[in-house]
């Protein structure tokens, strides 16, 4: 089939590559409607590796994506040829002892689409396990379906901060995954929620959505605001969604006493913060690593239409443009926020 071939660091072709298609008696085959850019993919990219996680040799990306059923393994009783669906990209191992803790997104095992050496699915067919395959909601698109994988992370981070109503939020990066976590917080509970950035037209995008308050920090220091906001007291979570060492600086106090800080954001190089200042303040700490059983909830907030994603697709390109996608999302224009590549002869 033709995919998208990262051949390596740097370098991208459209070409002819053999993918496995063997479809097991609990797989499902689907045909690939629509698919994200991630920037995890276009590190990849541009870098090679992501931590551990080497490229090595061609490697087909794309893990966000939507499409039809096509075809169906003996077993498969939830989803029928036909149906509409979106799918979580990793494929733990379920009799090991992370997934027997309910923890399989950390599965030292598990096999995830476009991290080396897994091939991902910008390709026309893919086959995947039915257990990690779900069905779209009529009024839920197959744009929309490929947004469900970013928006589980924002899931993820949200039922690690442990929200209570009410609660005040901070989150730090106002890319995609941080205007996820925001919205993610936002249907958790929070009654407002700051998001900080340096780039004002990402800041703008986010300050759309009732709820969310943007701060420029490159105008005002993110504590005055907070602090003026809280009388001093301080946000209930904060999550960190950039993945820069500077974050760190001054992050605790943020936080209130008995706060909480979600760390989402993967920095490329290892991090330092103020521990004295988190233990003062008794800050419980937690971390994010993609999602565990949050899937299928993350599609049922969409189809609710309490999280409206649709504002967050930028721009859509077809599959024969899939390299300028990638030379566009590797450019980082400030007014970008997800761009997807639809395959070709399909529709929204």
């Amino acid at each position: 089939m033709e995919a998208l071939v990262l051949e390596q660091k740097g370098v991208l072709s459209l070409r002819e590559i053999d993918l496995p298609l063997e479809l097991g008696p609990d797989d499902v085959k689907i045909r690939i409607n629509t698919v994200g850019v991630c920037g995890s993919d276009v590190h990849y990219y541009t870098h090679g590796a992501i931590g551990p996680f080497v490229l090595r040799e061609p490697m087909v990306l794309g893990h966000e994506a939507a499409g039809t059923v096509v075809e169906v393994g003996e077993n498969v009783q939830t989803l029928a040829v036909g149906d509409r669906v979106c799918m979580e990209p990793g494929i733990p191992n379920l009799s090991s002892r992370a997934s027997k803790l309910g923890i399989y997104n950390v599965d030292p095992s598990v096999r995830f689409w476009a991290t080396p050496p897994i091939h991902g699915v910008l390709t026309p067919f893919v086959v995947h396990p039915a257990a990690f395959t779900y069905k779209l909601p009529d009024n839920v698109s197959f744009a929309e379906g490929a947004m469900v994988e970013p928006f589980a992370i924002g899931m993820q981070a949200a039922a690690r901060a442990r929200i209570s109503p009410g609660d005040v939020a901070v989150v730090i990066g106002c890319g995609p995954i941080g205007i996820m976590v925001a919205l993610a917080a936002l249907a958790g509970g929070c009654s407002r929620v700051y998001v900080s950035d340096f780039s004002a037209d990402k800041l703008a995008i986010a300050g759309r959505y009732q709820g969310i308050i943007p701060v420029n920090i490159g105008e005002r220091a993110l504590k005055d605001v907070v602090h003026a906001d809280t009388d001093g007291w301080g946000a209930d979570v904060v999550f960190e969604a950039s993945g820069s060492p500077k974050a760190y600086n001054g992050l605790f106090d943020l936080v209130r006493p008995g706060g909480a800080l979600v760390m989402v954001g993967l920095p490329v190089d290892p991090v330092t913060f103020d521990v004295s200042g988190a233990i003062a303040k008794e800050v419980r700490i937690e971390t994010v690593f993609r999602y565990a059983n949050i899937f299928d909830r993350a599609l049922q907030l969409i189809a609710s239409g309490k999280v409206d994603l649709k504002p967050l697709i930028t721009d859509t390109f077809n599959f024969n443009d899939s390299i300028k996608a990638f030379e566009r999302a590797a450019s980082a224009r400030p007014t970008d926020v997800k761009l997807q590549i639809l395959m070709e002869g399909e529709g929204n």
